[in-house]
């Protein structure tokens, strides 16, 4: 028999009581205390309704949802090579792998991806080393402007390292909601980490007199910054709607204490209501982007701030493309935005805003097929709540927000359910993906508030 000496002995029982030891820590600290599905312990606000009927059961809806998160991990959950100090990151890709946008990473996503992960959390599953990773790498890819939040785009483009708004803000979320799965004890303190990008968030990227959000902290509120398109201002008054992320707001004044978040929910709502008995008092659609009525002249006093759509090429408008005054690729997420709002709070100017644009929806089309890709917002035009393109093009990105904003109207049960079907298999790209698999969340009661529940 071979023999061994008693420091080796020593040395192999230490080696595997610490491996031993790392592993039941690992176990320990991987379990949720929220885990999906989470429907059961959820209340959404009084008269709402969700997907129903023999094929849509909780039990098929929660399977419904897994699948569609599997196949979402495979194509843009990745992981990059080990950080600093041995710390792994993944990142959310811009694309599918094989394809240009697949290299690429926008905060955007990041913080899509941290609210995904968190909210699907499982025990046994690997969630919370996902969920730091993504985090880790939101750490090591910070705004040239503000070290606390995120740089948009990951490699930088042309438009530098700077920061967008709603990227950081679900990346704060998703750190209270990290808070609420695992705790702070362990090797990141959430509660910390979300803290310090609230306020930066708050600091950097809330208007000084408007209360709303800026297009990101590279934007000077006051005197205003130029933009690559004449006349060519962004300031506080410039605001991108779906930035409106009202449920967020109301999840950091909890956390922090903040009552400085009460007013920017009310200056959000009192300008979604402008737009809307304004703009589209028949539709209730908001454009991508709002500017000032004076713009691009400067607004003389905060009190006398009224709204108005954006310019065509405002910001993200092109030639070919000329829609950033109307409802396009960023206000289709306004329903889902506004409408989580209503459903988690019960709030009744969000539940109101909410419905004016579901009704519209409901009317208009009985099947979710039918939805195109944008829609003109021209008061008192025969193009007003037209599609932008004659050829429908039918994507979830437009249509699954519509689902959550269905959900405020008992009326509309045979809409919802036909949303659900049309959505909860179909797979697009990094955006729509991303923006679809949060709607699901919400439309099967699996959406919640770190901060309530």
């Amino acid at each position: 028999m071979r023999r061994f000496s008693k420091s080796f002995l020593l040395y192999q029982l230490f080696f595997i009581t610490a491996i031993f030891g790392m592993a039941l820590s690992h176990v320990y600290a991987a379990t949720p205390r929220h885990p999906f599905p989470q429907h059961d312990h959820i209340t959404y606000a009084p008269g709402s309704i969700r997907p129903n009927g023999p094929q849509r059961t909780q039990a098929i809806q929660d399977k419904d949802v897994l699948a569609f998160y599997k196949v979402w991990q495979a194509h843009y959950l990745a992981r990059v090579n080990t950080g600093r100090h041995g710390v792994p990151q993944y990142r959310v890709t811009f694309g599918k792998p094989g394809t240009a946008g697949y290299k690429k990473t926008v905060s955007e996503g990041q913080g899509y991806g941290m609210v995904i992960v968190a909210l699907l959390a499982r025990p046994g599953s690997d969630a919370q080393a996902k969920f730091d990773g993504l985090w880790n790498f939101c750490v090591a890819h910070p705004s040239g402007i503000e070290h606390n939040l995120m740089a948009w785009s990951v490699p930088p483009d042309e438009m530098g390292s700077d920061s967008a708004f709603d990227g950081d803000c679900d990346i704060a979320y998703a750190l209270l909601l990290a808070d609420k799965q695992w705790g702070s004890g362990g090797k990141v303190n959430y509660r910390g980490a979300a803290r310090r990008v609230i306020q930066a968030i708050y600091h950097r990227m809330i208007g000084p007199q408007s209360h709303l959000p800026l297009l990101g902290d590279w934007v000077n509120p006051i005197q205003g910054t130029p933009i690559d398109k004449p006349p060519g201002i962004a300031n506080q008054y410039t605001v991108r709607t779906s930035d409106f992320m009202l449920d967020h707001f109301r999840a950091f004044a909890r956390a922090t204490h903040g009552r400085e978040w009460q007013e920017v929910i009310a200056q959000c709502q009192a300008t979604i209501a402008n737009l809307q008995q304004r703009f589209s008092p028949r539709t209730g659609l908001l454009p991508d982007f709002i500017v000032p009525q004076e713009y691009p002249k400067p607004v003389p006093d905060s009190q006398r701030f009224v709204p108005k759509p954006a310019p065509s090429m405002f910001l993200e408008g092109s030639k070919q493309e000329p829609y950033d005054g109307d409802y396009y690729y960023n206000a289709c997420r306004v329903p889902w935005r506004l409408g989580t709002d209503a459903l988690l709070h019960a709030d009744p100017v969000s539940h109101a805003r909410t419905r004016k644009i579901s009704h519209w929806a409901g009317a208009t089309f009985s099947n979710p097929f039918k939805v195109n890709t944008g829609f003109y917002i021209r008061p008192g035009s025969s193009l007003d709540g037209k599609p932008l393109f004659k050829k429908t093009r039918f994507s979830t990105i437009f249509v699954a927000p519509l689902g959550v904003a269905a959900m405020t109207v008992p009326a509309q049960q045979l809409w919802l359910n036909k949303i659900y079907d049309a959505v909860h298999t179909r797979h697009e790209g990094y955006y729509e993906d991303s923006v679809n698999l949060l709607c699901l969340l919400v439309m099967t009661h699996n959406y919640w508030d770190p901060t309530t529940l």
